[in-house]
């Protein structure tokens, strides 16, 4: 795999390093700016928002420059939201600060996203995703403990400075040895050419892994959003314990993506046929056992791995299926892993408040369950007509 790869995974793990981060800064940025505790949580939603709108809006505009000029404006927009953000005294700075880091963040991803398959084999596709996406479970594993470590120390804005250091080695790498010349599908057409590329999404195939990709993020963060909760509410465990339960879902994640990095090319089908049901089985599981310290542990373990072998598969395979939009592709991966991000806290939130700890747990699963549903659904009405779903 080329070295770019696993620099651009540099930059993938300092951007979800920030986009998660500030959950655990919060308290200090609320006294800080003599706000209360749900107006600082704005910083973190704002950047979710922003990351679903910026995504195709920013690959749109991005088409007709070369990805070695797109990746370096995204990542130098992105620093420069962090200084800001880490100098300013304004909480409507800050708060803007993050919308822009969030919009650079989402133009980077998507084009890094549809970059990885123009500079690798069509069978190593899944593989070098993988890589890329290996930077965000990198960033639950070890980014957001040490940026939270770092606040905690030196206070939330030395955390804002970190994450803005982590990005240069990025742009060194993304000016030296990305390709300079746009996408053929850039080039003449203009609008027309857009269109097309969004008519994509018209196909069946994009529309599956789309709604899937949702529905599987949607009930990852719709549980692990309130881990924290549900860790110090039925399991007893202590606040000082929560921190490495958070990353034992980080290894979880990073096992997870690299399954569907070894896997994703050739076995998808069975990646996303298997792990579906046990990813739903799972969240049950623990619905009914989060009351025991080592139930807990073992499904976070489990249900971090599971949760994105299946999730890394299906962003791969909404790229693989909009080969109609090469220069959007990877916007729509990134809006739809934003959308479940979006979508599963809130739903969890309101689970949480119904129903107490149990309730964002039972939630993902019947999450999932819909995913299996859709997926076996499709796969029965598939054969019939000869074909599975999203083969093509």
């Amino acid at each position: 795999m080329p070295v770019l790869l696993y620099l651009l995974a540099v930059a993938v793990f300092a951007q979800g390093t920030s986009e998660f981060v500030l959950a655990g800064l919060l308290p200090g940025i609320a006294t800080d700016f003599e706000v209360s505790l749900s107006q600082a949580g704005l910083l973190t939603s704002s950047f979710a928002l922003g990351m679903v709108i910026g995504a195709p809006a920013m690959a749109a505009a991005a088409r007709r420059v070369s990805p070695r000029w797109t990746l370096t404006g995204f990542l130098a927009l992105f620093i420069a939201a962090h200084v800001v953000g880490a100098i300013t005294d304004s909480f409507a700075v800050l708060l803007t600060s993050r919308i822009v880091a969030a919009l650079a963040n989402a133009g980077f991803l998507a084009v890094a996203l549809s970059t990885v398959t123009r500079i690798v084999p069509a069978e190593r596709h899944t593989r070098a995703l993988a890589i890329i996406l290996g930077g965000t479970t990198v960033a639950l594993i070890a980014g957001v403990p040490a940026g939270a470590f770092v606040g905690d120390l030196l206070g939330w804005r030395a955390t804002l400075w970190a994450i803005a250091l982590l990005c240069l080695p990025a742009i060194v790498a993304v000016l030296a040895a990305t390709p300079t010349r746009p996408s053929e599908a850039a080039g003449v057409g203009g609008s027309r050419s857009i269109g097309r590329e969004l008519a994509s999404l018209r196909s069946r195939p994009v529309q599956l892994n789309l709604v899937l990709a949702v529905l599987v993020n949607a009930a990852t963060f719709c549980t692990f959003t309130y881990l924290a909760a549900i860790a110090t509410g039925p399991a007893g465990l202590t606040e000082r314990m929560v921190p490495l339960l958070l990353a034992v879902f980080g290894i979880g994640a990073f096992l997870g993506v690299y399954v569907a990095g070894q896997f994703g090319d050739r076995h998808w089908r069975r990646l996303i046929t298997y792990t579906g049901p046990l990813l739903m089985a799972g969240w049950a599981l623990l619905a009914f056992t989060n009351a025991s310290p080592a139930a807990l542990w073992v499904l976070t373990l489990t249900q971090g791995t599971l949760s994105f072998a299946l999730g890394s598969t299906l962003i791969a395979r909404i790229i693989a299926t909009a080969h109609a939009a090469p220069t959007m592709g990877g916007s729509f991966a990134t809006v739809a892993l934003n959308i479940g991000a979006v979508i599963g806290p809130i739903a969890g939130g309101f689970a949480i408040e119904a129903t107490g700890a149990v309730g964002p747990i039972l939630l993902s699963a019947i999450l999932v369950f819909f995913a299996v549903l859709l997926w076996s659904s499709m796969s029965v009405l598939s054969r019939r007509g000869g074909a599975m779903p999203a083969a093509q």
